[in-house]
């Protein structure tokens, strides 16, 4: 009998530590592959976060990294090695800063690498050399931050947020089996490691486009510029190393897929493979409610766009006074201010009596039942499995544009563009007001989700890749280094 593959999952802020879309899909993948040797490498928040999930015992192992815990223990770098770390910080920062010096960006990397796994990386990080070097490089005349002027302060702000980023080299990298990256980001710095010393195969999936989402989250940041540029600048560089490295690409959509080939995937390289669902676990949902119901069931999130659904819903309620918005899920940590302020906008617009945040449900099932119509309305997304699981519940869907949506939902459901509560509203009201074309679009979803997306096609394809990937003969390709593209946003498009 041949020994069970090796795969390390490589996560960020979702399985086995919290719940989502993302961790469901984690979950599904490992559940469904008893014949297969897990281990997980999770980057977490504070390092105190416990598990969401009841692992099996083919789970062999959990390293915790967390970015906002204790710092990884050390020593301070002195003399000779202080000299040596410096220039390679130099060499690093000058690749996140300076477009003509990016193809330094992997060899630097995997040189902060080895002074993290010597224990230098991160004492030599909070010491004041590496800020004061920072701050004299960014503002050198020809590169951008220059003309932003950023100030000693900047430069301690941006070491700090490194130092954080960049805790993920700590982790021991593998040295057997495959290392799969469920994101992009942070999350693929210990697989990344693991391809450069031993070789051992990064399979990439990103659920939604990583970068695309740090750009907009770093919209509303309070840092100043040139701090956001060098931010942008790694999680750029990053995505391009990992898009490079992989053996193979696994997108959810042709709109990730799309992202991945620009940023320097090779086609040949890039495998789609959609998410799936068990449609048996999530059979029609039976009666509507009798009161006009939106359902929406996610995280709460900015990203997840619920200030443009609950402006959307207040221009339904005054054409149907007695509907009802009701919100199924959990607010993670730090989220509290942006459901604070979700509950303030629905009061300014009158509507606070009619919208619910019900929390986390115990069958996610009950959330897409509670509606007449389920919505998404995120600004970015995958290929969501709130979508696919409404559709399987035979529930009719508004969704914004976004990411794999269009693909999913085919003809079966209502699709508008994101960040337009005018467009969200008419769609959820074209079908309130219409119960036959409710059910006819709910039936179609069913059966797209049955003839399309499965959960069994899922584990299939991925224990095929594993496989593919672990066959010892695999030749390990290593492109060259060459300069990352911009990939549609420039980092000082951020400020």
């Amino acid at each position: 009998m041949s020994p069970a593959v090796q795969v390390t999952l490589l996560t960020e802020g979702t399985y086995p530590h919290s719940h989502g879309g993302v961790s469901v899909w984690c979950d599904q993948l490992v559940q469904g592959m008893p014949d297969v040797d897990f281990r997980v490498i999770a980057v977490t928040g504070t390092g105190r976060e416990t598990p969401a999930w009841t692992l099996p015992g083919h789970v062999r192992d959990v390293t915790t990294l967390p970015l906002w815990g204790a710092p990884p223990a050390g020593r301070v770098p002195r003399g000779r090695a202080l000299r040596r770390f410096l220039t390679d910080w130099e060499c690093f920062l000058l690749a996140l800063l300076d477009p003509e010096q990016e193809h330094h960006f992997p060899p630097a990397l995997y040189r902060l690498a080895d002074h993290a796994t010597a224990g230098t990386l991160f004492p030599a990080l909070r010491g004041e050399p590496a800020a004061r070097l920072l701050a004299r490089l960014w503002n050198r005349p020809r590169l951008a931050t220059a003309a932003a002027r950023p100030t000693l302060h900047d430069a301690l702000t941006a070491t700090d947020l490194l130092e954080h980023a960049l805790r993920p080299l700590a982790a021991p990298p593998p040295a057997d089996g495959i290392t799969h990256a469920v994101s992009g980001g942070l999350a693929t710095l210990p697989g990344l490691v693991a391809r450069h010393r031993h070789g051992t195969p990064f399979l990439l999936t990103e659920h939604g486009v990583y970068l695309r989402e740090r750009y907009l989250g770093f919209r509303a940041e309070p840092y100043r510029w040139p701090v956001k540029a060098l931010m942008l600048g790694l999680f750029r560089q990053l995505a391009g190393e990992g898009y490079r490295r992989a053996a193979l690409v696994t997108p959810g959509n042709r709109y990730n897929r799309r992202w991945e080939e620009h940023g320097g995937t090779p086609p040949d390289r890039i495998r789609t493979v959609y998410n799936g669902v068990d449609p048996a676990a999530f059979p029609p949902a039976g009666p509507e409610p009798a009161t006009p119901t939106l359902s929406w069931a996610g995280r709460v999130d900015p990203i997840k766009g619920l200030d443009t659904l609950i402006r959307a819903f207040a221009l339904v309620r005054a054409e149907l006074p007695d509907a009802r918005l009701r919100l199924f899920g959990g607010t993670p940590r730090g989220g509290e201010g942006y459901r604070t302020a979700c509950e303030d906008l629905a009061a300014s617009l009158g509507v606070a009596d009619a919208v619910t945040f019900e929390g986390r449900v115990e069958d996610i099932r009950d959330a897409y039942a509670a509606g007449n119509v389920v919505m998404l309305s995120s600004i970015s997304e995958g290929f969501p499995f709130t979508l696919i699981e409404a559709m399987s519940c035979g529930r009719a869907t508004v969704s914004t544009d976004v990411g794999g949506v269009r693909e999913a939902v085919g003809d079966t459901g209502l699709v508008v563009p994101p960040r337009d509560p005018e467009a969200m509203a008419r769609a959820a009201l074209d079908l309130l007001h219409d119960g036959e074309l409710r059910a006819r679009m709910g039936e179609a979803a069913r059966l797209r989700v049955v003839e399309q997306f499965t959960l069994r096609r899922t584990i299939d394809a991925f224990r095929g890749i594993y496989h593919e990937l672990a066959r010892p003969a695999l030749p390990v390709r290593d492109p060259l280094s060459r300069p990352v593209p911009a990939m549609a946003l420039a980092a000082g498009g951020v400020r």
